[in-house]
């Protein structure tokens, strides 16, 4: 699957788990009240839940604040916890 549908999946899931729609217009008020850059549109907002795009780390990491979840887990999944586990285990 491609990545920035996974993404939006994780996205949408994430939303879901915080008692939110997953809607643009839901994601796009929370994310510009927390975001202390310039605002983003609904058009980006919508790409992002489309799977169309994935937003630029300082907007991710805002994301998974407002969300909790962990930025890295937001954008690759899960499965990165696991990676970097066995990564320090060979350390």
């Amino acid at each position: 699957m491609d990545q920035k549908l996974e993404f939006a999946e994780r996205l949408q899931a994430a939303m879901r788990a915080a008692g939110l729609e997953p809607r643009p217009a839901v994601l796009l008020n929370l994310f510009n009240a927390n975001y202390w850059g310039r605002s983003v549109t609904f058009q980006a907002v919508s790409r992002w839940l489309r799977g169309e795009s994935i937003p630029a780390q300082d907007k991710l990491i805002v994301l998974a604040q407002v969300l909790k979840v962990e930025p890295e887990v937001l954008r690759f999944g899960g499965t990165v916890r696991k990676s970097v586990r066995e990564h320090h285990q060979r350390w």
